[in-house]
């Protein structure tokens, strides 16, 4: 790292660093940049369901299924799947 290259506090990386980051995602074949996002999806995905285990630890799978359809889809769509309303059980 150069002297007068600083990094921003919320940066974990230099300038530098996230434009080479950034040309090797662009170089990657697809079939490994779609992976990456499966697996950022699903880490998405794990952290909802611990957070919402934290929050309703006496919930079943079947309240937490719903809870994590709130955090994704539109309140509208699901009342109408689910027959739950997120805004009057929680998210």
């Amino acid at each position: 790292m150069k002297r007068n290259e600083t990094i921003n506090p919320a940066q974990d990386s230099t300038p530098d660093a996230e434009r080479v980051l950034i040309e090797m995602t662009r170089r990657a074949p697809m079939w490994k940049r779609a992976a990456q996002l499966d697996d950022l999806i699903s880490a998405r995905h794990a952290l909802i369901l611990a957070d919402l285990r934290r929050r309703y630890p006496q919930a079943d799978a079947d309240e937490l299924r719903k809870r994590l359809a709130a955090r994704h889809l539109p309140r509208e769509d699901v009342i109408r799947i689910f027959n739950w309303n997120p805004e009057k059980e929680g998210y």
